[in-house]
């Protein structure tokens, strides 16, 4: 088959979450499988084009009412496997995309030409496509920022694409492309389309919803999140939509990229070590705490924590001054945090105010890949006290790393770990239900109680660590999709 993925961002160009992860790894699973994968996303000013190579020059695209034109480039490390290939496909244009941030910036969060940036980007996918002939099967375009091919193909280029057939995935919710009216006009459709292809919602518009209601099956990224999403508590406004395409809708939990997250093959951790020997997991432990300017004490359990900086992510119940968990688990607890994350400006403060006060708290503002991975390999628990989370990748990541998580039961978080409450035998971490500081302090106090049972601790990191989390079964289920589309 021939695929084009079409996505806001792709893992390791450009990265804000676990969407561009997710993006990748499905679609280097695809071309395994012997299909022809195309991954088209922007060329942002964090991608320097030395490791791209100009494709097409100067190709102009419908904004609607007018054309702009835009350089299209490939990834020079494009991959070629027997039967299958993967390329990544880069749009360029310096005034949309030539800027610092994906979706905004520190002074504009969400840049106001947004639906112009990937109203664009969709319809530049169906131009590109046509200046090589290369005609997709599946076009599977990912959350708000690319909601629109569905529309797009339907409304304006089938003539062009006659067979070809849509899928749009789900991966945030919380997030839909939601504008005031006067928005419409930049994405360049007859004031008409804003009905027809459900864009308009109370006054305003929703590109999150039109990709729902105009693709030909929608997926999200776990069997739990699917199920919360169809509630009124889990749909943010959209569950009566997807309980009525519930026909053709379902959860696929993301896969974990085994190219970058292995912790026999990591090329960002010091030492490589594997489920049946864990003495590079200690080394890296102690690199961990030299790099966050910790006390390297063997006998402290640290606990990780690596995330955006946004309520979805349960910062309040963890970091809110004089309500949430951390400053009292640092205070009571024996054992050592590290954050890695950044956000909203109150929680980065907090946290600031929390490495100064206390010695066995560390930090780092932004994103790092580096340290991300080191955190993972170094950690003996990480915590992810998420509001709601679709899928989660960190909760992956660890188990393979061989570090207990303890989660908030939600979404993908309850799909992928068995609790130590529900089956000590086969139990890959910890779980908890309520969304409380009070919760989040009792289940790392109950973790840190079990962490002195090494055989209990060695138990639940060799079951993570031997858990099938590869993007192939994951892979498989969207292909049954694809072949079942294209059949009818």
């Amino acid at each position: 088959m021939n695929i084009l993925i079409v996505s806001a961002e792709a893992s390791p160009f450009a990265k804000t979450g676990g969407l561009a992860d997710a993006v990748s790894g499905l679609g280097r699973a695809l071309a395994l499988k012997g299909n022809s994968v195309k991954i088209l996303i922007p060329r942002y000013y964090c991608i320097s084009k030395d490791s791209l190579e100009l494709c097409k020059s100067a190709l102009l695209v419908s904004t609607g009412w007018s054309e702009i034109t835009v350089n299209v480039y490939r990834a020079r490390n494009s991959v070629f496997y027997e039967s299958g290939s993967l390329e990544y496909i880069f749009i360029d244009n310096e005034k949309l995309y030539g800027r610092n941030g994906i979706y905004g910036s520190d002074y504009e969060p969400d840049y106001h030409d947004n639906p112009l940036r990937f109203s664009v980007l969709s319809r530049s996918a169906f131009a590109f496509c046509r200046s090589i002939n290369w005609i997709p099967d599946i076009i599977h375009s990912n959350d708000w920022s690319t909601a629109l091919v569905p529309v797009i193909l339907n409304l304006v280029e089938r003539k062009n694409f006659p067979h070809t057939k849509t899928v749009f995935t789900i991966h945030n919710l919380g997030y839909q492309g939601s504008y005031p009216d006067a928005a419409y006009r930049l994405l360049g459709l007859p004031e008409s389309c804003k009905y027809d292809c459900h864009l308009a919602r109370f006054g305003g518009i929703n590109l999150l919803q039109a990709g729902i209601c105009s693709s030909d099956f929608i997926t999200t990224v776990s069997k739990k999140f699917m199920e919360e999403a169809m509630t009124p508590q889990g749909g943010f406004g959209l569950d009566g939509i997807l309980r009525g395409m519930s026909d053709v809708f379902e959860g696929i939990v993301n896969g974990a990229d085994s190219t970058e997250w292995n912790p026999l093959t990591d090329r960002y951790i010091p030492v490589h070590y594997s489920k049946d020997d864990l003495t590079g997991k200690r080394i890296c432990r102690e690199v961990l705490q030299k790099t966050f300017g910790l006390k390297t004490d063997p006998d402290v359990p640290v606990i990780g924590i690596i995330c955006r900086l946004v309520e979805q992510k349960g910062i309040a119940e963890l970091f809110a001054p004089y309500y949430g968990a951390m400053y009292r688990m640092c205070s009571d607890f024996n054992a050592q945090f590290v954050v890695v994350g950044s956000g909203e400006k109150w929680c980065e403060n907090e946290i600031h105010s929390l490495t100064g006060r206390f010695e066995n708290f560390g930090s780092y503002i932004g994103y790092s890949e580096k340290i991300s991975h080191i955190v993972e390999a170094g950690s003996d628990l990480f915590l992810m006290p998420s509001k709601y989370e679709p899928c989660g990748l960190n909760q992956i990541y660890s188990m393979l790393y061989g570090t207990i998580p303890v989660v908030r039961a939600t979404g993908g978080l309850d799909d992928t770990v068995i609790s130590w409450a529900d089956n000590p035998d086969k139990a890959t971490g910890f779980k908890y239900y309520d969304l409380t500081p009070d919760a989040v302090y009792n289940t790392v106090k109950w973790a840190l109680s079990v962490f002195e049972d090494k055989a209990a601790v060695r138990k639940m990191q060799h079951n993570g660590m031997s858990s099938d989390f590869s993007w192939s079964a994951s892979a498989e289920k969207y292909i049954s999709i694809y072949k079942k589309l294209l059949s009818e």
